[in-house]
């Protein structure tokens, strides 16, 4: 049977690794496990940084073993990078099969804001989407509410619905149309 497999890449909190399992389980009609191996993110570590490279990891999460797997999700909390930009919130295999995304910048805390569960579940949710967007072929959408619009911020995270546009829905379901 074809799943989505979450990849813990580092310590993560269970109960929102089990929310997101329930909203992606919902999104795409198919199971979503959560997987029982991890990956440490050490390797991928730049000190002159400060961060970890998404790039690094995604090839690594690429080489897991998981045959059941339609698709890998890695969840991290360390602070991701590409050399071209400051930060991302996450990385992925453009119609690949692996995705990555970084809860560091979804906390409030992050911004010198009180912890907010709710939003940082639904953040997660849709950079997750977003990410798994990406494997499934769709590129960035002009719709800003779709899953697919651009991160270039926090702000623009919240702005978003946790749904794909029809646009987007469309090009997902027959992906050798436009």
């Amino acid at each position: 049977m074809s799943a989505i497999c979450l990849l813990r890449i580092g310590e993560l909190e269970l109960p929102l690794l089990n929310h997101l399992r329930t909203h992606l389980a919902q999104v795409f009609q198919i199971p979503v496990v959560l997987s029982s191996q991890s990956l440490d993110p050490v390797f991928s570590f730049h000190p002159e940084r400060h961060q970890y490279h998404a790039t690094e990891l995604l090839a690594r999460l690429a080489q897991v073993e998981n045959p059941e797997a339609w698709r890998v999700l890695g969840i991290t909390a360390a602070d991701l990078y590409i050399p071209i930009l400051t930060f991302v919130f996450g990385e992925a295999q453009l119609g690949g099969r692996c995705a990555i995304v970084s809860l560091h910048r979804l906390r409030q805390e992050f911004y010198g804001l009180p912890p907010d569960r709710p939003l940082l579940e639904a953040r997660l949710l849709k950079e997750a989407l977003h990410e798994l967007g990406h494997t499934l072929g769709l590129v960035h959408c002009d719709d800003y509410r779709c899953a697919m619009s651009p991160s270039h911020s926090v702000e623009w995270i919240d702005v978003k619905e946790a749904r794909f546009c029809p646009r987007c829905l469309s090009r997902m379901l027959a992906p050798n149309v436009g």
